[in-house]
């Protein structure tokens, strides 16, 4: 038997759904939430399906424009204006936590600064994944500019590339590459400004096999002025693919 959700009332315009947020309902009460910003070209979906280790944690993916079911709208390279335009839409559920990786946990860094700096509820935690503090300088030549088979062959080499079914189909790179090169440039563009450390607590995550440092992740440091707490796993830099259910242990403490 199959059931179906009541029609809204008369006159009632039903929820307009977020494109921001992908994610699937919990299966009891949700009684936090875990808002999850992807790596550079990642999609949301990758993170949302944490949802197995985190009973009782309703998880969203961030969505950005220009890949997944965004890929038809204009890609955004700059940080403000991502951070502007995720605020108008988005509304974080409280209580909540901020969850990045590597470019994702800047995008997740900015946003918890514009969330305090509009004096709107803060996460009780922000959460940063293999990415090297903000106000390091970065010395990387520029990747979003690259010719695609040059670029390819970067994405292989420092993120473990893209799967040998994809590389090979012209048709999926036409899809793909555009979110890596549009995610590149908002990095690129991207300029620290100096503020106050934030009122939030922060945690810091890394693989042991990365070629980020510790020290570059022992910098972020100085962006809380609550606690930092700092946790390393087995594996590179997406350590988290090897044994998600540690890393979710440590996103349930």
């Amino acid at each position: 038997m199959t059931t179906s959700l009541p029609a809204p009332p008369l006159g009632v315009a039903p929820a307009r759904r977020n494109p921001w947020l992908n994610g699937r309902p919990t299966t009891t009460t949700a009684e936090r939430h875990l808002y999850c910003f992807p790596h550079s070209g990642g999609l949301p979906g990758e993170y949302v399906r944490w949802g197995q280790y985190l009973p009782g944690t309703q998880i969203y993916g961030i969505c950005l424009p220009g890949r997944g079911s965004r890929v038809a709208e204009p890609a955004l390279t700059d940080m403000d204006a991502v951070v502007r335009a995720l605020l108008a839409e988005t509304e974080f559920v409280a209580p909540y936590d901020l969850f990045g990786h590597s470019l994702g946990a800047l995008v997740a860094f900015e946003v918890t600064r514009e969330l305090a700096a509009r004096g709107l509820p803060l996460p009780e935690r922000l959460v940063v994944s293999a990415f090297p503090a903000p106000h390091l300088p970065r010395r990387e030549a520029p990747l979003s500019g690259l010719p695609n088979e040059e670029l390819v062959a970067v994405l292989s080499e420092r993120y473990g590339g893209i799967p040998p079914q994809i590389a090979a189909d012209p048709d999926l790179l036409a899809v793909l590459l555009p979110a890596f090169r549009a995610d590149f440039a908002l990095l690129e563009n991207y300029r620290y400004r100096e503020s106050r450390a934030l009122p939030v607590p922060l945690v810091v995550l890394g693989g042991e096999a990365d070629s980020l440092t510790m020290d570059q992740l022992g910098a972020w440091d100085l962006h809380s002025g609550v606690t930092v707490r700092r946790h390393a796993f087995p594996g590179g830099h997406f350590y988290f693919r090897d044994d998600p259910a540690s890393v979710a242990a440590v996103l349930a403490a």
